[in-house]
């Protein structure tokens, strides 16, 4: 999202000479790349509000021309000084310092820009409550944009990581133990999948973001904006480019704010998640994945050997952080009468920037993480077998009963943990298992690769699903 406008300005205001100006605008034009990146944090810087302010208010204006209610020529003229250099931070401040009111001393250092009998149409019968839910409604909605582009990025590693681990075998583990055998890919998919649902998620809570641009006056009631403030309102959100607005006056409620607030700190918890997963299987003793932090890098001043995770120790600590903000937006709800209480606008601000740290945090730790795919293998081997007791149990329950089979390998499995036997040598020192099953069977059964259910499948679906919803 460039905005072509505050880089004109610049340009404009330089002290460069013309042919210097020409070469500016050039450069722009060859190399858009260069501006084409805002930030979440660039939505909330002042530059950025108060363009947003000057839309709303030029959309007003020009709504109001189109149904007659104010002229034209003003509604011109209103759009012809809508750009920064007709409103100036430093400006802002020092009005600021007079009037106290952060919306009138906008107004006053813009309309010094206009011709007299046009400034007497500005803000014409609008609230200032009004303008600012509409600023913040448009804020969030390009914060909802680029975190959605963010996601969408993550989602591409998340692919690649996916389908490059198809066939990669390691111990699925329940409460910490060793339960029964997966692939990588198969946990992967799962973070791939839920990664998905995070964007519609946040699709979702923008369909409703996008309805909520405000014009109903002071107390929610349309009084001050004329018989038409209805279509005004509709007209004005329209050339924001936001829709239909709801007819409700939500000023004093602010649900919509709190399922967006809400819906990044989901998102946080399910990379709060995959941080505190990858970092358990970074541990020394398990050592079935790697945080890429470069050739250089220094794990610990004082114990060389060291390799401490980072990246997923920070998405376990936004994953505390994002929560608690949407605690604060949450609480907003909770005002009274009509439009009394406290806004929540920094927090929605802080949770906003906090949620693409997060994101950007993750993305190069999902794109380089190292996998140890023959560690992975070896640590399925680390009980000797015994990971594989169901499906020998499985084996024996068509030979000698569903119930006497289980209670055989329990027996079995306890005897072999007791005495440090691999499960197949405990397995032939029983009468029962030796008389129904053969040396050559049991070495079968016993191949970890050969039993992880539909894993591979499994993940495949979810990847073909995901990839039929991605606009490559």
């Amino acid at each position: 999202m460039v905005n072509i406008e505050i880089i004109l300005i610049y340009v404009n205001d330089s002290p460069y000479n013309i042919d210097m100006k020409k070469i500016l605008l050039s450069l722009f034009f060859i190399f858009p790349v260069i501006y084409a990146e805002n930030t979440v944090s660039d939505i909330f810087k002042p530059d950025y509000k108060n363009q947003l302010f000057m839309n709303v208010e030029v959309a007003l204006a020009e709504a109001q021309a189109e149904l007659e209610i104010i002229p034209q020529w003003a509604a011109d003229e209103i759009k012809l000084k809508a750009n920064l250099k007709n409103l100036k931070q430093k400006d802002i401040d020092a009005e600021h310092k007079i009037v106290r009111h952060t919306l009138v001393a906008r107004l006053n250092v813009w309309k010094r820009s206009m011709d007299d009998e046009s400034s007497e149409f500005l803000h014409f019968g609008a609230t200032t409550v009004d303008i600012w839910d509409t600023v913040l409604v448009l804020q969030i909605k390009d914060s909802i944009d680029l975190l959605i582009d963010d996601l969408l990025e993550v989602e591409e590693y998340l692919i690649t990581l996916t389908k490059d681990n198809l066939y990669s075998y390691m111990p699925g583990r329940t409460l910490g133990q060793h339960a029964l055998p997966i692939t990588f890919g198969k946990k992967t998919s799962t973070w791939l999948a839920e990664n998905r649902r995070n964007i519609e998620r946040l699709q979702h809570i923008q369909s409703k973001i996008n309805k909520s641009g405000i014009l109903k006056g002071a107390v929610g009631s349309y009084l001050g904006l004329g018989y038409n403030a209805i279509e005004t309102e509709a007209i004005m959100m329209k050339k924001l480019g936001l829709d239909e607005p709801s007819k409700d006056d939500w000023h004093g409620i602010r649900d919509v704010f709190a399922e967006y607030a809400l819906t990044l700190a989901i998102i946080s918890k399910s990379f709060g998640r995959i941080g505190n997963e990858l970092t358990l299987l970074q541990m020394t003793e398990i050592g079935e994945t790697e945080e890429y932090l470069g050739s250089r890098s220094i794990g610990s001043s004082t114990m060389p050997q060291k390799k401490n995770p980072r990246g997923p120790g920070d998405l376990i600590e936004f994953s505390r952080v994002i929560p608690r903000l949407s605690e604060i937006v949450l609480d907003d709800m909770i005002n009274s009468f009509e439009r009394d209480g406290q806004k929540s606008d920094d927090e929605l601000k802080a949770i906003s920037i906090e949620a693409e740290k997060m994101i950007s945090r993750a993305k190069p730790l999902l794109k380089e993480l190292k996998i140890n795919k023959d560690k992975m293998r070896m640590n399925l081997d680390i009980t000797k077998g015994l990971i594989l007791s169901q499906r020998l149990t499985f084996y024996l329950a068509d030979k000698i009963g569903k119930d006497t089979a289980n209670n055989l390998m329990h027996d079995v499995a306890k005897m072999a943990l007791e005495n440090n036997l691999s499960l197949a040598e405990a397995a032939l020192q029983n009468a029962i298992i030796r008389k129904n099953v053969s040396q050559e069977e049991l070495e079968n059964i016993l191949n970890p690769e050969t039993y992880i259910g539909l894993a591979v499948k499994q993940a495949e679906l979810v990847i073909k699903e995901i990839e039929s919803k991605r606009d490559y």
